[in-house]
């Protein structure tokens, strides 16, 4: 079993970029996005993640579908932010009043959200996940940070079988969900034993590492690679971001 990598393999320009590379660009677009609060740096982001869809020819299917459930919990703060933000009354619902701040608000979030959302799935969603571990230690990153991505997809398989498991056992007995107290108690013991096993089940593989010598580093046979190419997509990369903050700028200048 493994994680569903539709975007790890491909012939595109940005698959064939230094994942490290891939990993810097991610930073440093997707964290400025994060700190926008006017719509045209956002919108511009949101146009540079759209290229970085079409430059990494990523299944427009799939994109819609992850982008559709992004969206799905977006819709949530469509229902709460225009009413409880102070500002202008824009439209009445009954006893509820929709402001033009909680409208705008609520429209930043969304651009900035499918913003990220587009470049990470660019960027980071086209580095297979046994390359993404290698290339977060050679920046770098905390070794502890890097152990946790890879343990999480390694054994969250682990843990879904459990849990397959589990709600076999509960069907055989002839457990059917219900809205009442004993469904409630059930799923409560449900998660209660998933998080039993998977205590017990880092236990082991913890004893069994330090029995093989695991002194807190994961070694890989995985070899990087920069070319100018590399250097020129991190420039423009970087270029985008410094031009993304360069607009915020200026338009809270004018404000």
């Amino acid at each position: 079993m493994a994680l569903e990598e539709p975007f790890a393999s491909g012939d595109s320009l940005i698959h064939h970029i230094d994942p490290r590379i891939r990993l810097l660009c991610a930073v440093a677009l997707t964290l400025p996005t994060a700190l926008l609060k006017t719509f045209d740096p956002a919108l511009t982001a949101l146009g540079a993640g759209l290229l970085f869809i079409v430059l990494a020819r990523l299944p427009l299917a799939i994109v819609c579908k992850r982008l559709f459930v992004v969206n799905f919990f977006i819709v949530f703060l469509w229902l709460f932010i225009p009413f409880s933000t102070p500002g202008t009354a824009a439209h009445s619902f009954g006893p509820l009043t929709a402001t033009n701040e909680g409208i705008a608000l609520a429209s930043l979030i969304t651009i900035k959200s499918n913003a990220i959302i587009l470049s990470l799935m660019a960027l980071m969603g086209t580095i297979a996940i046994q390359d993404l571990g290698p290339a977060m230690q050679q920046l770098k990153i905390p070794n502890k940070l890097c152990h946790i991505l890879l343990f999480t997809y390694r054994y969250i398989f682990v843990i879904h079988q459990e849990y397959t498991t589990m709600r076999q056992a509960m069907s055989a007995r002839g457990f059917a969900p219900k809205t009442d107290k004993h469904t409630y108690r059930t799923y409560a013991w449900l998660v209660g034993m998933l998080l039993v096993k998977s205590w017990d089940r880092a236990e082991r593989v913890h004893g069994a590492m330090r029995c093989r010598g695991f002194k807190g580093r994961f070694y890989t046979l995985a070899q990087f690679t920069t070319s100018p190419k590399d250097y020129i997509f991190l420039a423009g990369c970087l270029m985008l971001a410094c031009g993304t903050i360069y607009i915020e700028i200026i338009h809270r200048g004018l404000s």
